[in-house]
């Protein structure tokens, strides 16, 4: 017996690849990783497009940290509370706040994880980005019925590398699918 409609939460910890065909220039070749999926929508951080605007030590200092021993990359992850952070993580820092995507990784969206981590404490792999991609309830499940989205199983090498130019062809790879045979257009059987 096959199942219309995946369990809920079935895209959690997950990848989502756009599809060549993707119509909204905020997701082009976008890879995201999917934080929360379930009957009330779906959130995500994109991780391969970098904010160019904001550096790590800029943003320290907005926030009133001083003397930050870490440096590291800010990236536009979505078009959604783009003033918002959140650092994704692993599991090496569980704090109160922090919510469990999978058995390794974390979600934090509180000063407390930007304060560790400028001072040496903070998690291994983290990468921060500002904003996020949401959808509404049955939304998402739609975008890939029309072949918006791929999705995969995540990679921690391919989500917490520096390397964001190549996550893209790198995640659909991971499906076995060379990127360059993928159509642009849509289309239906």
């Amino acid at each position: 017996m096959t199942q219309d409609r995946p369990g809920e939460g079935w895209l959690t910890g997950q990848f989502l690849i756009a599809m060549p065909s993707m119509s909204d220039p905020r997701f082009e070749r976008t890879v995201i990783y999917m934080c929360a999926h379930g009957e009330e929508g779906a959130m995500g951080l994109v991780i391969n497009k970098s904010l160019e605007s904001l550096s790590f030590t800029d943003l320290m200092e907005q926030l009133g940290v001083e003397d930050s021993e870490a440096d590291m990359s800010i990236l536009s992850g979505g078009p959604v509370e783009t003033g918002r952070g959140f650092v994704l993580h692993s599991s090496d820092y569980d704090r109160d706040g922090s919510l469990a995507v999978s058995d390794d990784i974390r979600l934090t969206a509180t000063i407390d994880v930007l304060k560790a981590i400028a001072v040496g404490d903070g998690p291994q792999k983290r990468l921060l980005a500002l904003g996020y991609a949401g959808w509404a309830p049955g939304q998402l499940e739609g975008e890939i019925q029309d072949n918006g989205w791929l999705t995969a199983p995540a990679d921690d090498a391919i989500l917490f590398d520096d390397a964001l130019e190549s996550k893209w062809s790198r995640a659909i790879a991971k499906l076995g699918v060379d990127a360059s045979m993928l159509s642009s257009f849509a289309g239906r059987a």
